[in-house]
């Protein structure tokens, strides 16, 4: 085998459709577009959405949803998870070793009526109380 001798495989390669090009090729006169309308002439450009003048899916439809990019924090009961008033520092890794949180997890907001005493202890940005 050699470059010289190198050819597409079996049916890979289809001739282009010349239209336009005379009676005797089958696809002249109207050139395959059929006969009038908007969709024959010359220049037109179908747009995305558009169902002929009737009011298109997307505008019937009511407006619905919307994604919030600000991450929530997790909100953890101090009063019910006592481990974490124990901890010498809190910070995110030390409340994932004491509770189980999953991966996704990003930020904590310790919640309760003993939740204040311990913003003095918390040494994380990503982990807050209800007082600060």
């Amino acid at each position: 085998m050699a470059l010289n001798n190198l050819k597409p495989a079996e049916g890979s390669v289809k001739e282009i459709k010349r239209v336009g090009r005379g009676q005797g090729s089958g696809m002249g006169k109207t050139a395959t577009r059929g006969n009038k309308g908007q969709k024959a002439r010359s220049g037109f450009k179908n747009k995305r959405g558009f169902e002929g003048g009737q009011q298109p899916l997307h505008r019937r439809l009511p407006k619905v949803g919307f994604f919030s990019r600000t991450v929530k924090p997790y909100s953890i009961n101090v009063d019910k998870v006592t481990k974490i008033a124990t901890l010498d520092e809190i910070t995110l890794d030390s409340i994932k070793s004491v509770y189980k949180l999953s991966k996704s997890v990003e930020k904590v907001k310790l919640i309760g009526s003993t939740a204040k005493d311990l913003a003095s202890k918390i040494k994380d940005e990503n982990v807050t109380t209800t007082g600060n």
